[in-house]
């Protein structure tokens, strides 16, 4: 079920062969945040640090020109009145404004959403406070009110220093569900240890509860055996009944349903959660601290610095799991808007099963996916730019391995469909055409004065100190001797050591000729063999296996993610010669 597709989500939701009625179990989307920034993709240094080295990912600004239609149809079509009416009365409000455009971005993707998720599924949206009042008014039009469960606050940074108002650190989480019945698998929270020490006595199995008094009690008296003498006890005395505990019922691994009020008593004071002491006024409930005993997860996620120690059996501090990112994080990719994985990991496994569906149509990097993997579910990611989709595959890769198993579609995988997207989308065919040798895509700032022509690069190392680099150049439409001359004169000027030509048509005869002409170079490092300076490779080719790149083991662009846990660590070079 494990799919990546590239392209518009919106076409992909509303693909009812891939996404039919009720199919999804939990959706998570981080969308853009109407931020109106430039957004980065950073890659690493040889070291495996941040590079200053940046391409640019997406432009978080909308503008109405590119939203009229889409919201035109989207009144025309949408079968939900009251989200209609919605959106009309905020067009009202908002004209023809850059948050206009993006909130008729968003309110087709979140009706479609709505569409493919099970009666029992639920929807994490996350958002900063720039639209999330609005976004927070179309998601109760499409989900209703009553279906609103919480709005989490989440810490997503350190400090934020502020002129003349308080530093903004946080973003905001928007839990739906499709209705009432939605999974829930009740997450908790480690207790604090001071409130172990005061509440539980340690002995030699552990802590134990301390607690005395009316704790196998409710108030009320009741006519039944409830309220009925148990071992000497007699809870009408007192004007309560006997009424016992959950967290005993849940230690039990027994079903106790068919038993009276009495037998269930008597059951677990056999278990030894009771305890009854001559002298006492009530019996004693006692049961031991497990590891997955805890508070309920409230609706606040806040890492606290400096509060080490303070967490009962651990050594981390309050919600140190889902931390912000660091620049200097092992797990920081690069990418921008990225999130931890642990903040991930919680959600799903709160409010899905093993294999469930789990649906991220911004997937960004991959976190929701990389997440969803690693806690055994299915899931479905999206993203409109290949350099994503080019980052999640290489993740994914470099964290699970060969074993994971993933459907790829929009991308493609044979020649006319090549020809189609450099015909839709330049940009996006490069990228691709790029992906398809594992180079490192155009950084910010090359492309002008002597750059221009250079759409990616290949690296590899020749000693422990020397990195060598290799030009490449995309071509989507016609291509001519001029072109390997060209090619030829930036890898000089620029001292690469040499320069691929990745064309959609074939090289002819003259083109060949010219790239002979250029030479080859001698790798000591790798076997001290020798290879063309200059190489032709065809979209053809690269698809159906008969071009690869000749050239010494290549080294990989995106900073790597941690080996999960059972994961056979992976060779460094991503191609081999």
């Amino acid at each position: 079920m494990n799919k990546l597709l590239f392209g518009d989500n919106l076409k992909w939701l509303r693909d009812t062969k891939i996404f039919p009625d009720a199919s999804v179990d939990l959706v998570y989307l981080d969308p853009p945040f109407k931020s109106d920034a430039n957004y980065n993709v950073l890659f690493r240094e040889d070291s495996g640090e941040a590079s200053q080295a940046q391409f640019h990912a997406f432009t978080d600004t909308w503008n109405w020109a590119d939203a009229a239609q889409t919201y035109t149809e989207f009144i025309d079509t949408c079968g939900n009145v009251a989200v209609v009416g919605m959106m009309e009365s905020l067009h009202s409000f908002l004209k023809n404004s850059p948050m206009m455009a993006y909130l008729a971005m968003m309110a087709p993707r979140l009706v479609e959403l709505h569409r493919i998720l099970k009666p029992t599924g639920s929807l994490y949206l996350h958002c900063d406070p720039t639209a999330s009042h609005y976004l927070r008014i179309i998601l109760d039009g499409i989900f209703h009110p009553e279906n609103f469960q919480n709005e989490i606050i989440w810490r997503r940074t350190g400090a934020h220093n502020k002129l003349r108002r308080y530093g903004p650190i946080h973003d905001t989480i928007f839990f739906y569900t499709k209705s009432n019945k939605f999974t829930w698998n009740n997450p908790k929270r480690p207790y604090m240890k001071g409130h172990v020490e005061e509440n539980f006595v340690k002995d030699g199995k552990g802590y134990r509860t301390n607690y005395y008094g009316n704790v196998l009690t409710g108030s009320g008296t009741r006519n039944g055996e409830s309220g009925k003498p148990w071992r000497g006890f007699d809870p009408t005395a007192k004007g309560r009944h006997w009424a016992i505990p959950g967290a005993v019922v849940e230690d039990i691994d027994e079903d106790l349903s068919a038993l009276s009020q009495h037998g269930k008593l008597d059951r677990i004071f056999e278990l030894g959660y009771i305890e009854i002491v001559e002298g006492q006024a009530w019996p004693i409930y006692n049961r031991h601290l497990k590891p997955s005993d805890g508070q309920a997860l409230p609706d606040i996620w806040a890492y606290q610095p400096y509060t080490n120690g303070t967490v009962f059996n651990s050594d981390a501090g309050i919600d140190e799991d889902v931390r912000w990112l660091s620049t200097r994080d092992k797990e920081r990719l690069g990418y921008p808007t990225q999130k931890p994985q642990a903040l991930l990991e919680r959600m799903i496994n709160a409010s899905s099963n093993p294999n469930d569906i789990v649906l991220d149509p911004f997937c960004g990097c991959g976190t929701t996916i990389h997440a969803a993997q690693k806690q055994g579910r299915q899931w479905i990611g999206i993203d409109i730019t290949y350099i994503a989709i080019n980052l999640i595959k290489t993740r994914l890769a470099d964290a699970f391995g060969d074993r994971i198993e993933f459907e790829e579609r929009g991308q493609p995988t044979a020649y006319e469909e090549a020809k189609e997207l450099a015909r839709l989308d330049k940009w996006q065919f490069q990228q691709w055409a790029l992906s398809l040798i594992k180079s490192r895509p155009l950084r910010e700032g090359e492309g002008k004065g002597a750059d221009r022509g250079v759409d990616g690069m290949l690296y590899f190392y020749e000693s422990k100190e020397k990195r060598e680099k290799i030009l490449v150049q995309v071509k989507g439409g016609s291509v001519q001797r001029s072109d390997v001359a060209t090619l030829l004169g930036d890898v000089n000027n620029q001292k690469f050591i040499g320069g691929i030509l990745i064309a959609l048509e074939k090289p002819t005869k003259p083109m060949r000729e010219e790239a002979a002409d250029a030479g080859r170079y001698k790798s000591k490092l790798w076997h001290e063999r020798d290879y063309p300076r200059i190489q032709m490779l065809t979209i053809e080719g690269l698809l159906n296996g008969t071009d690869r790149v000749d050239a010494p083991p290549q080294m990989n662009p995106f900073a790597k993610a941690e080996i999960e846990a059972g994961e056979q660590p992976k060779q460094t070079p991503l191609l081999e010669t």
